[in-house]
């Protein structure tokens, strides 16, 4: 089966889990001692049963009091003699969280991982606090390791993690795949204005987090967010009134012009190219218009007009994936298949959970005589475009509705 068109971006992977109840993590009770026990170790367990009880019972009212300090005392004294009490690590994470403690709170969810590794919304808050605490390269880690196991339980919970794994998408340049992750705010009706902003930064390609946008680009970001909202939700009369107004006040800002060309891309083709030439105008080293503009010379069979612009797109940016793509179909169409497979091989190497590069080195590798190798990557294509169909129509159907019970203990998260 042929994918219909390239697609440009990475689908982070969303699996739905069962999810655990915080609630129903506190320990059993002691079991009774074997008679052979001494009563000396009877004695000292059940003071120290009896210790832990009392501990815990403190610092649930404490909590339930809003005496936060005071519980956290608490929940230290119980952990103490359990350290493996794995509702008193999130109990202590959760109020360290409240308390803008984010390096006592991000250990706090790192020790109850270590014990439940399998707990989604532990993962999420862990991702979370490693998000305050600057360290971007774990915290994106978590975020989606916590989305994969599930946070249903707590939709609040779940947008505040979609949200911060967007921005870290922005963060990290991987604009596509943060516009992806945005579309589910769409999806659940949340179009407010810090979502807007999102989606601005996303089709501007801007690597700012919220708070970092510059003032004198607060207003074109959220311009371009209400078009690219537009895009998203597949409402072309928004998306045009967004970028004829974006046109009018701001057609010479970096990007701009790409923006509009991706989303004339679908409807006037022609009008697309002009807005991507007009990009490479105002940055001529703009390797993303390259690569749009390769793939639709390659459509059109114009190879020799295709061809220097894919070569461009990877001497500027060799680890982006799709301009392997483009530059190893084209190279194949011109019969130069041993050039055309070392550059799928090599985008089959970045990407390697993309259909697309494995099912055009599939075709390329069939051009050259391999056919085992044909057959593996055609098989690898074909079971790769499953997984993404199933994960697409699970979150059409409700990905991840688990509604086994919540924590009544659930942090604040902040937007």
């Amino acid at each position: 089966m042929k994918p219909s068109r390239f697609r440009f971006w990475i689908c982070s992977v969303i699996a739905a889990a069962t999810l655990l109840v915080l609630g129903a993590l506190r320990p059993a009770q002691s079991q009774p001692q074997s008679k052979g026990r001494q009563p000396a170790q009877n004695a000292t367990r059940e003071q120290s049963n009896a210790a832990f009880d009392q501990a815990v019972k403190l610092g649930d009212q404490a909590r339930q009091a809003d005496q936060l300090r005071e519980a956290l005392d608490h929940y230290g004294t119980a952990l103490k003699i359990r350290p493996d009490w794995k509702e008193g690590w999130w109990n202590t994470g959760a109020i360290l969280y409240e308390e803008d403690h984010y390096p006592d709170a991000r250990d706090a969810f790192r020790k109850l991982v270590s014990l439940d590794a399998n707990n989604g919304l532990a993962w999420g808050m862990l991702g979370l606090c490693e998000f305050q605490t600057h360290e971007y390269d774990r915290a994106i880690v978590s975020l989606l390791h916590g989305r994969s196991l599930g946070l249903s339980s707590n939709q609040e919970l779940e947008s505040v993690v979609r949200y911060h794994a967007a921005l870290l998408y922005i963060h990290f340049e991987q604009f596509e795949i943060a516009f992806d992750v945005l579309y589910e705010f769409l999806k659940a009706g949340n179009s407010s204005p810090k979502v807007v902003q999102a989606f601005g930064l996303a089709i501007l390609r801007m690597p700012y987090f919220d708070n970092e946008i510059p003032s004198d680009k607060q207003d074109v970001v959220l311009m371009a967010g209400q078009a690219a909202i537009g895009m998203a939700s597949r409402r072309p009369e928004v998306a045009q009134a967004g970028f004829d107004q974006l046109m009018a006040h701001y057609s010479n800002v970096p990007n701009v012009h790409y923006a509009y060309g991706v989303f004339l891309l679908n409807q006037d083709s022609d009008a697309a190219l002009k807005e991507f030439k007009r990009e490479l105008e105002i940055s001529p080293q703009h390797f993303p218009s390259m690569v749009q503009m390769a793939f639709e010379y390659l459509k059109r069979d114009d190879y020799t007009t295709a061809l220097p612009l894919a070569e461009k797109a990877v001497q500027l940016a060799p680890k982006m994936f799709p301009a392997r793509n483009v530059l190893g179909r084209i190279l194949l169409q011109l019969g130069q298949v041993d050039r055309a497979i070392k550059e799928l091989e090599e985008g089959a190497r970045l990407a390697p959970t993309s259909p697309e590069m494995h099912y055009a080195l599939g075709r390329a590798y069939r051009r050259a005589g391999r056919e085992e190798d044909a057959k593996r990557e055609t098989a690898l294509f074909q079971k790769l475009e499953e997984e993404f169909n199933a994960r697409r129509n699970a979150e059409l159907m409700g990905n991840g509705s688990d509604k086994s019970g919540t924590d009544n203990n659930q942090p604040k998260p902040k937007p």
